[in-house]
């Protein structure tokens, strides 16, 4: 059975902007959703965020969609972790990515170098640190160096794992997520057939690596809802958001795997000309029904009964392009709404 959270948008500016994703996150609690989600970028963390989701709620799970594994070290982010779970009194799933290459190295100023081998070393140092608490902890490695013997009393963490889901697309990252991590991060862009077909075989493969069952990763989604009374601009918000990805070749197997690669062209030739109009055409109906939910607001509780098999949570979020702040606020409020009836709804048996 597939749970459902949302991503905690604020608004405003300031504190209220905090207030607003405490409250957000309190309907999504009051719901039913099993998580509420923050993600950052060159101007947000989603670590202060998420003390004030950990501060404003009592019992649905908080994380990060996703944080960069690469922005702290591997130190401050078991010591952020610590807080976190603490405060939240142990419900915090700690989501970490990479970013691209070329991410890597313009924003974080570290290689870009085989982002896989370097996501996997950060989990191992990560458990290590966690368990700090059991004596000191030393790690030389390809892209980590950690020589930590504690000075005083180090006390137990409030759980004695922390979960971590790792972002993945490609084969290498989906098997160390297999191999290493609790969980897998979808993208916007997967498709339940892109999630069991090629997502399965490379968790299964990284899976048996570790002599470990794949079911025990937990497979994540994200899926895009455009949402408006109109629903032609729903779906045109679908197909923008689409486009923005598609031009990318990191999913180039997706589209390949749907038969979409020549319309990967088209859209990558209008996203050059910068042609919105023809991006958006380029898009095909089948594309926006298979990697989002566009629909009015009363379609939207339905199209969620509707869903493929395939993810055991997702993370439902308004287009992350083209949408204003207050386009973004409404489409949240529709999201929820949604999910209240569908929440509340009998299980199908």
């Amino acid at each position: 059975m597939t749970t459902f959270g949302i991503n905690a948008f604020g608004t405003g500016r300031g504190r209220a902007r905090f207030e607003s994703m405490a409250a957000l996150a309190r309907e999504a609690e009051a719901i039913g959703c099993a998580a509420v989600w923050t993600s950052e970028l060159y101007n947000r963390s989603a670590t202060v965020p998420l003390a004030a989701l950990a501060a404003g709620t009592n019992t649905v799970a908080i994380g990060s969609n996703i944080a960069y594994g690469v922005g702290r070290s591997p130190l401050i982010w078991a010591a952020e972790a610590r807080d976190l779970d603490e405060l939240s009194g142990g419900r915090l799933i700690l989501g970490l990515g990479n970013g691209t290459p070329t991410m890597m190295e313009a924003w974080h100023g570290v290689s870009g170098e085989a982002p896989a081998a370097r996501m996997a070393e950060l989990l191992t140092v990560l458990n290590a640190l966690w368990r700090l608490h059991e004596g000191p902890v030393h790690h030389d490695g390809r892209f980590y160096r950690v020589h930590l013997t504690p000075t005083s009393e180090v006390p137990e963490p409030v759980r004695p794992r922390i979960p971590i889901w790792i972002a993945g697309v490609n084969p290498l990252m989906l098997r160390t997520a297999g191999q290493h991590a609790d969980g897998l991060v979808g993208h916007p862009m997967f498709t339940a057939e892109y999630v069991r077909g090629p997502v399965a075989a490379a968790l299964a493969e990284g899976a048996a690596r570790a002599d470990r069952d794949p079911g025990a990763v937990t497979v994540m989604g994200i899926r895009m809802c455009a949402i408006d009374d109109d629903l032609e601009i729903a779906r045109s918000q679908a197909a923008f958001a689409i486009g923005q990805y598609a031009a990318s070749r990191v999913y180039d197997r997706l589209f390949a795997l749907h038969g979409w690669s020549g319309a990967q062209q088209r859209i990558r030739q209008a996203a050059r000309e910068r042609d919105r109009a023809a991006l958006i055409r380029a898009v095909s109906d089948e594309m926006i029904d298979a990697i989002t939910i566009a629909c009015t607001p009363g379609e939207f509780a339905a199209a969620l009964a509707r869903l493929p098999a395939g993810f055991d949570h997702l993370d439902l979020i308004a287009p992350p392009w083209g949408l204003s702040e207050e386009q973004t606020a409404a489409t949240n409020a529709a999201i929820l709404a949604g999910l209240r009836t569908h929440l509340a709804a009998p299980a199908a048996v």
